[in-house]
């Protein structure tokens, strides 16, 4: 038969699935037969083309787009990548053809074989020696067959694996990621005996009540029997009343069975995200005569989830979620992820403060249910539907009905038995329609402990209670509608954002805006952040393809290495595509981690310090946990003095609770501002973080700053070039106005790059140029900058100090119709040779205006290459808000020094402006010999415009008169301002 007419025969209403089985919560891993590894491959280039006499390889899993030219990983987001209307197809459909031989135990003669593959994408076809088996639908589901009666014990027979790209599944399948073709998880052949345990749903709540309820198939001989032992507890006892009222059904149908087996745990510890309580659940089925027939193990969970009027309430409790949305993603392999790279996962997040992932936007690898109730995180498990290019047209449709409650139901007969499951999910931008009430209604009767969510259900009625979701959960909701929803008296559920705060690129400004209306606004309870994970693929620039699974290129702090880039939309030639909005993760491709994690972290810090003027209280801000878990040290940062350590015991503070926290002993009384930062971090080996991993640095300030400007040197006049700039020997480019920055993703997505570019702002030029000595010594030089909507004009007031240095007063004074710019401020440059950053001010990481709660303020140190962050399409990048004071020294210690008057952000890298707008990848940037510096007297906010709102009215630049001041002077030279060098373990 040939593979189009396997597909005929198979899509034919009486034959479809007859050999795949219901979806089932027992785990058959154990005396499994692992198929993965090396099988034959042929790849055509639709379903009815004849096979090849010769064969290649690939690995299963596998996504073939990942290795094999002909078909290359393809991104878009909204948009299908092909114009079909549902449910159509191209002719043009590349279907892969898996092929191994494969020997059956011997030892299994008489049982029950199954063949299990875990996921293929889209439409999957089995057959052994020829003969068909099965077909699957579900890119992101298991499916497994009943292949007893085709197979032969200790025989060996040929397994041929077929998988068509595109199906009429894939327009419910449009989700904001790479389109790829393979089979993406494993593959196995398992075995029961004839006598099985079907499914095992268990119950655990808070209070230690039990219940397993089992369904048994199979051969139901007299005095069959179910048994179950927990963990520390001992055997579970039988329902016997539940039982008997089944047990009649089962020996009239000699084939189905079911048992309930009950225990109280009175001392069953609570699982929650911050302390994962697991216990083993071993259920036993038994033959008439005792024997084992089958075992399925679990471990499971004690706890609660309910939905009480605007709250989701975990174990009675109101939970604030720290959310974020993940893929099953690799920068090698595209859809195929092993445990250990799940786990990399969420031991990420759990460092980071996070405390829920949502499935985003279908059923992950089971593996990452297994992690989350091990390591503890909240989970909102979406089934694998998004149909967003067609949902209007799909949501109705009843040709689709049967597939919405198919993956629906699916998704959660796999998945019950988890703790970590929280809420399900009905899938992702689908509109709104009879499927989603159909799902929704399904699910809540077969699962009525958790509740059921759905963003299109409530996306045009947040109050209405008739509707497929029992959370409002928008997307990209603004600040202000949340709010003004939460007070207005017609809330009825919890409002968790499933998706807010976009990360593409240089982004996530305004997270600590929404947390702070989150924590103090009844009705808000969190969200999850969009997303994970940036999805650049390793590619090799040499020939564009994919460097696929085992390469040797390699990558190391988010930049691949030479030879190699992160490829995004179109880098494959894809056409239509989205570019670079797959690269919208918290965490670069190889998971180094983005600034905006840092800022995360510290909001979602499980320790908070106040200062009332003469004491400090640390506030225990977890659901469960005391701070036993919690060592500390202070941080001593005093502006003219550097940086001293200092242990600290926390006290014994319950969640919830504050207390006293014992300032230093000795503090600097040498005049200057001064901080104190708790760093606090594990005491002890955790389970995703071992002992003395930095959990957040709350800081507080004890002393304000004073700003002492060294007097002028009498009759000295600055040295200038005939327009009035200044001539110095640290610089090979004098400071002048800027008031454009390499466009973020924000910027151009929301619009404001566009703005900046009719203006003129990105091509400024210097014209009209007075200049001026005064008698005093100093040079005052006016400049005017044309835009398109009017002249900008300049002040630059320079004058010698009597230490040596230079004072850079500036004015510049913005017309009315220029506003919302992207800075304003001073460029210079530096000559060669100056490679470390000094700074006083909030650090180590990058920080704006909108995004700057992470940095503590001390003294800090880096590299200038380090300074950038390589995101994956190159912008604005590597700035430092509220910098009090730098400096910049070469290896010699040479070099300048700056003093701010007030705190400025400030950015130093290797990069023009221009340069990094004009590349499309880093491995296009050359960098410059110097630094590129900037000092801006303001700063546009980064928002999240690329993906929901702007950043807020506070982080605007306004129009008008701007003033800045700052002293340049040799690194070293007294009183020059340069950044001190600490004396403490805080400098970076």
């Amino acid at each position: 038969m040939s593979i189009s007419d396997s597909v005929r025969a198979w899509e034919s209403p009486e034959l479809t699935g007859w050999r795949r089985l219901p979806m089932s919560a027992v785990d058959r891993r154990d005396g499994s037969v692992l198929l993965d590894g090396t099988w034959r491959f042929q790849l055509l280039p639709s379903p009815g083309a004849p096979l090849a006499e010769e064969w290649g390889e690939a690995p299963v899993p596998g996504c073939w787009t990942m290795h094999d030219p002909r078909d290359l990983p393809h991104y878009t987001n909204v948009r299908m990548p092909f114009p079909h209307s549902p449910p159509l197809v191209p002719d043009a459909n590349p279907t892969g053809v898996y092929e191994r031989e494969t020997a059956i135990p011997a030892e299994w003669a008489g049982r029950r074989i199954l063949l299990h593959v875990g996921a293929a994408e889209s439409v999957l076809i089995a057959e052994v020696d020829g003969r068909p088996v099965g077909i699957g639908k579900d890119s992101h589901l298991a499916s497994d067959f009943d292949i007893t009666d085709v197979v032969r014990p200790g025989a060996t027979h040929t397994l041929r694996l077929t998988v068509v790209k595109w199906s009429d599944a894939s327009h419910i399948e449009d989700q904001d990621q790479w389109w790829h073709g393979g089979i993406t998880r494993s593959v196995r052949l398992c075995s029961t005996d004839p006598l099985y345990l079907d499914d095992v749903a268990v119950r655990a709540g808070r209070d230690g009540g039990l219940r397993v309820d089992c369904r048994v198939r199979g051969p139901l001989t007299e005095g069959w029997s179910v048994s179950a032992e927990l963990e520390g507890y001992g055997e579970l006892a039988r329902d016997n009343a539940h039982d008997a009222a089944n047990r009649e059904r089962g020996r009239a149908s000699d084939f189905l069975g079911e048992a309930r087996l009950t225990a109280t745990v009175t001392d069953a510890r609570p699982w929650s995200a911050e302390s994962p309580a697991l216990y083993g659940l071993t259920v036993r089925l038994h033959r008439g005569d005792g024997t084992v027939a089958d075992t399925a193990r679990q471990r499971i969970g004690f706890r609660t989830v309910e939905v009480r009027g605007r709250d989701l309430l975990i174990n009675g409790d109101r939970v604030l979620i720290r959310g974020v949305n993940r893929h099953d993603f690799h920068p090698l392999t595209g859809r195929v992820v092993t445990e250990e790279d799940i786990r990399a996962d969420l031991v990420t997040m759990k460092r980071f403060g996070f405390n829920a992932v949502r499935t985003s936007h279908y059923p992950n690898d089971p593996a990452l249910l297994r992690l989350t109730d091990e390591l503890g995180l909240y989970v909102v498990d979406e089934a694998d539907i998004e149909s967003h290019d067609h949902a209007h047209e799909i949501a109705d449709d009843p040709r689709y009905l049967p597939a919405f409650v198919d993956r629906v139901s699916r998704m959660v007969l796999r998945d019950k038995n988890h703790p970590s499951v929280v809420v399900w999910s009905l899938g992702n931008e689908s509109d709104y329609g009879a499927h989603h009430d159909a799902a929704a209604a399904w699910v809540r009767r077969h699962d009525p402990t958790r509740p059921v969510q759905y963003e299109g259900a409530a996306k045009t009625d947040w109050a209405s209670t008739r509707v497929a979701s029992d959370i409002v959960c928008p997307m990209y909701a603004s600040l202000d509608e949340i709010t003004a929803h939460a007070r207005s008296g017609e809330q009825t559920k919890p409002l968790i954002l499933c998706e807010y705060s976009h990360a593409m690129g240089n982004s996530n400004g305004t997270l600590a805006d929404h947390w702070a209306e989150i924590e103090t606004t009844p009705g808000l309870q969190g969200g999850f952040v969009w997303e994970f994970r940036d999805h650049g693929i390793l590619q090799r620039t040499a020939d564009g393809l994919p460097a696929g699974p085992g390469t040797t290129g390699g990558y190391a702090d988010g930049l691949a290495a030479p030879g190699h880039r992160w490829a995004y939309g179109g880098d494959f030639g894809d056409s239509p595509h989205d570019g670079a909005f797959c690269a919208d993760g918290l965490v670069l491709p190889d998971r180094t981690p983005k600034p905006a994690m840092y800022e995360h972290r510290e909001l979602a810090a499980p320790v908070r310090l106040s200062y009332d003027g003469t004491g400090a209280t640390v506030h225990n801000r977890l659901h469960v946990r005391d701070l036993a878990w919690l060592g500390a040290e202070w941080l001593i940062g005093a502006e003219h003095r550097g940086v001293r350590s200092e242990p600290v015991r926390l006290p014994d503070v319950p969640s919830g609770a504050s207390a006293p926290l014992p300032l230093p002993a000795a503090l600097p009384d040498d005049g200057g501002e001064l901080w104190l930062t708790l760093r606090v971090t594990t005491a002890r080996d955790e389970p995703w973080a071992p002992a003395g991993t930095e959990i957040c640095t709350p800081g507080i300030r004890l002393r304000e700053r004073t700003v002492v400007r060294p007097p002028a040197a009498p009759g000295d006049r600055v040295e200038t070039d005939e327009e009035g700039l200044l001539v110095h020997p640290l610089l090979t480019a004098p400071p002048v106005l800027s008031l454009w920055r390499a466009p973020t993703d924000n910027d151009i997505l929301g619009g404001a790059a566009r703005r900046w570019s009719d203006w003129g702002l990105d091509t400024l030029v210097r014209k009209a140029v007075s200049v001026t000595h005064e008698g005093d010594g100093r040079t005052t030089t006016v400049a005017e900058y044309p835009t398109a909507v009017g002249t900008v004009v300049h002040e630059q007031v320079l004058t010698a100090l009597a230490d040596g240095s230079v004072l850079v007063e500036e004015t510049a004074t913005l017309p009315g119709a220029l506003h919302d710019v992207a800075r304003v401020g001073s460029v210079l440059e530096t000559a060669p040779g100056p490679d470390t950053l000094e700074w006083y001010g909030p650090g180590p990481w990058e920080s704006y205006p909108d995004r700057s709660a992470a940095g503590y303020v001390s003294h800090h140190r880096a590299r200038v290459d380090d300074l950038f962050t390589p995101y994956l399409r190159p912008q604005e990048s590597g700035g430092r808000n509220a910098v009090r004071a730098f400096s910049l020294t070469c290896p010699d210690g040479t070099g300048l020094a700056v003093r701010l008057d007030a705190p400025r952000q400030v950015s130093v890298t290797r990069h023009r402006a221009a340069d990094l707008a004009a590349a499309a990848h880093h491995d296009e940037l050359v960098p410059r010999p110097g630094c590129v510096v900037h000092v801006d007297a303001a700063h546009r906010g980064l928002g999240t415009a690329s993906c929901g709102p702007d950043t807020l009215p506070r982080y605007l630049v306004p129009t008008g008169t701007h003033r800045w001041a700052w002293t340049l002077g040799a690194a070293g030279a007294a009183g020059a301002g340069g950044a001190v060098p600490g004396d403490g373990g805080a400098v970076r």
